[in-house]
């Protein structure tokens, strides 16, 4: 069987880990029909006007699935993340990101295993900004609606259940923002009734952040809105190793993208020193996506062995290994486990 994919390997080191990643991906046997776009981003803008051109948009609609490298975002300038267009026009409303420690990587805990589900396309990120020159005041409405917030919760204890997880976690403010907070953690409440095996609780976003770096491993699940999201999802990537290491994707009813979390590191572009875990692991999550559990099986495997082992690791890991050694080892490994 073939699976066609769009591929956009983004921009600085980007091109470099999402070679990589084809690599390994392709080391299992499958059959992969790559439709690739350079441009996004910077480059897209000069050339088409828009950070995400119409193309790709149609590209990821007529294949139903992408992977996707590091994008540079302009900080407080210039074009809107294409991250965030991605996530709304495409309705990729759950942030999914796994944080699972690796062996070899030495952080403050072991045995670190927990995922962030992180509502997508509203809260803050919505858009929805005035600026008033008379009086300097910024506003920024923070939109929760009813739909989007029953979509992630759904998505999360339905996940949980597929994948025989035991805890979801409801993350939420509600002490102060009794209208949005507390009407996510009251459907929150309301869905877990449904799910009697699952063990469920609640606590306040900053409670939260305290008890990620007290006690990590007593989290499964984390469900949460658009911000405390994005805030929880690196917090808990740091527990383990940080952004060059976990997995990020972001699926919707109809479509899903699988990217890297990480930024595109232009300082290293081109110097064969990037690390392609973080796609790796992300590119994992679309083979499990796809039903390939035995050649996503195979990469995690391989990964664990490289990282075991400690000899083929590059700098960021404390190794001397460039990209594409450790793209041949890793590709390697899983042709053998795969045969």
């Amino acid at each position: 069987m073939s699976y066609r994919i769009t591929l956009l390997p983004g921009d600085g080191i980007g091109p470099e880990v999402t070679a990589a990643t084809v690599q390994i991906l392709e080391a299992t046997g499958i059959e992969f029909d790559w439709v690739r776009h350079e441009e996004l981003g910077a480059n897209a803008v000069e050339k088409f006007g828009s950070p995400l051109p119409e193309h790709v948009l149609d590209s990821i609609k007529g294949t139903k699935i992408a992977l996707k490298g590091p994008v540079t975002t302009p900080v407080g300038k210039g074009f809107k993340s294409v991250n965030v267009q991605l996530r709304q026009k495409l309705d990729l409303y759950a942030n999914v990101r796994p944080c699972k420690s690796l062996p070899g990587i030495k952080t403050p805990f072991e045995n670190v295993n927990l995922i962030i589900f992180r509502e997508n396309t509203e809260g803050l990120y919505s858009g929805l900004e005035s600026y008033d020159e008379r009086h300097d005041i910024a506003d920024s409405v923070a939109r929760i609606s009813k739909a989007g917030s029953q979509k992630i919760i759904n998505f999360c204890f339905e996940y949980a259940r597929t994948h025989g997880l035991d805890k979801v976690t409801v993350v939420h403010k509600a002490n102060i923002l009794k209208l949005t907070s507390g009407m996510f953690l009251k459907l929150a409440q309301e869905r877990a009734m449904q799910y009697p095996e699952l063990t469920f609780n609640d606590r306040i976003i900053d409670n939260m952040c305290m008890q990620l770096v007290v006690r990590p491993q007593e989290y499964t699940c984390i469900v949460t809105t658009n911000l405390f999201g994005d805030i929880l999802s690196d917090l808990a990537a740091g527990l383990v190793g940080g952004l060059g290491v976990v997995a990020g994707a972001n699926i919707g009813d109809e479509y899903a993208v699988f990217e890297a979390v990480h930024g595109s590191a232009p300082d290293i572009a081109g110097q064969n020193k990037a690390n392609p875990t973080a796609l790796l692991r992300s590119a994992e999550m679309m083979l499990r996506h796809l039903g390939e559990t035995k050649a996503a099986d195979a990469v995690h495997d391989s990964l664990v062995d490289i990282y075991t082992e400690a000899k083929f690791l590059t700098g960021d890991q404390g190794g001397t290994t460039g990209t594409d050694v450790f793209a041949d080892q890793l590709a390697a490994r899983v042709a053998e486990r795969m045969a």
